[in-house]
């Protein structure tokens, strides 16, 4: 690879080896709150309320994430593996096991076991519904909220089709590596004979905050990443840009958010030998303090109208932070909840890693306003390229222990 001055592991590949497992899990209290502080970081994530655990939240340390087909055409096969997920992932997120009748050494455990004596490390189980769920095949089509499509081509996308799309997202975090890829391991288990694995990523390192108790993270680039970020506990802001209201146009979707999930690659070598002087302004902020080139903190507000001494923007036109700003994008703002990966080599033999990148909003539209700018004019796209897209609509929460993940979609 010409060298330019300017110019954890692999997909899960989970096989699917249950046979007729049953579940069951205790109850827990619905909870009304968007976020709730952590009692501990092995501690537990409420699974019942108003909204999904896992988007709000305080962001973990580890990704498993998985887009699963449906191979079934049968609407209430679907719903029993809802029923069946919403269960087992109740107990996952409490530190119980997949319970089923068990009482025979003959047949497969409920468990595959390898979180066993392991706390719930705040483990959530987030879902989403990806527009192809609501074709013919299942009754859903005058469900589909209109907002639901598949991204249209963006600047910057080098998409491999076989790690995109998908009927049904499934996104697990926790601070335990090991913890979020037993709850995936498991719930592709349960799905044998109504839904398959698409694809995977795994992600070993948060790549922004969600909370004013975090501290910022870096991404691969050795950037502090999503200082501007949404936090979860800011009510207002959420209720204006993540969490779908009486706006939509399907009464169902009240309480849930819409997921864009992207599979960035970074140019990690060429940009180990870019100079730390370009390292910045490509990204507009100074790489050790996190603070913008205009400021001296992290957390200070960065001033796109500072000009040097020679009349130059100290914040560059192509500045990665200047076009994904709310102040240049109509004030638009996304929650992000993106995760670094590493797949090995690629076929150049240069490191297959970068950014999988989580989004929520209430409207993929927000994404796409940013993602226009960003593709088609920011520096940054010197070093990295999009490899995979994904979107998906995810319902409210599931409020009590009778109810199950999209029952307001099928009611």
């Amino acid at each position: 690879m010409s060298v330019s001055r300017r110019g954890f592991l692999g997909g899960l590949g989970l096989a699917g080896a249950g046979v007729g497992v049953t579940v069951a899990a205790g109850c827990s209290k619905a909870e009304k709150a968007t976020a709730a502080a952590p009692s501990s970081n092995t501690g537990t994530v409420p699974f019942h309320g108003a909204h999904q655990a896992g988007i709000a939240t305080e962001t973990q340390d580890s990704l498993a994430f998985a887009a699963f087909d449906l191979t079934t055409t049968s609407r209430s096969d679907l719903i029993d593996m809802l029923r069946t997920w919403t269960t087992a992932a109740a107990a996952i997120t409490a530190g119980q096991p997949v319970l089923g009748d068990s009482a025979s050494d003959q047949v497969p455990p409920a468990d595959t076991g390898e979180a066993a004596g392991l706390p719930p490390n705040r483990l959530t189980i987030t879902i989403g519904f990806g527009p192809s769920l609501f074709d013919g095949r299942f009754g859903l089509a005058d469900r589909r909220p209109a907002a639901l499509a598949d991204l249209p081509a963006l600047p910057g996308d080098d998409l491999n089709p076989d790690r995109s799309g998908g009927d049904i997202a499934i996104q697990a975090c926790a601070n335990d590596p090991q913890v979020a890829f037993h709850a995936m391991r498991n719930l592709n288990r349960l799905a044998l004979g109504t839904a398959s694995m698409r694809w995977s990523q795994l992600g070993f390192g948060k790549t922004a905050s969600t909370s004013a108790s975090q501290t910022t993270p870096r991404n691969l680039l050795g950037f502090k990443d999503g200082t501007r970020n949404i936090r979860g506990e800011d009510k207002s802001t959420m209720d204006s840009f993540v969490w779908v209201g009486k706006e939509s146009d399907q009464e169902w979707l009240h309480g849930g958010s819409f997921l864009v999930a992207r599979r960035i690659k970074m140019q990690i070598e060429a940009w180990d030998h870019d100079f730390l002087a370009d390292q910045e302004s490509v990204i507009g902020r100074h790489k050790v303090t996190g603070a913008p080139l205009t400021g001296a903190r992290e957390f200070d507000g960065p001033d796109l109208k500072a000009k040097d001494s020679s009349r130059e923007l100290v914040i560059g036109a192509d500045a990665h932070i200047r076009l994904a700003s709310r102040e240049t994008n109509g004030g638009v703002q996304i929650l992000r909840r993106g995760y670094s990966f590493t797949d090995g080599m690629d076929a150049q033999g240069q490191l297959d890693a970068g950014l999988f990148f989580l989004a929520y909003q209430k409207n993929p539209r927000q994404f796409i306003t940013l993602q226009r700018r960003l593709g088609a004019h920011d520096a940054l796209n010197e070093y990295i390229s999009h490899t995979s897209s994904a979107v998906f609509v995810c319902p409210p929460g599931v409020r009590d222990s009778n109810g199950y993940w999209g029952e307001t979609l099928f009611a």
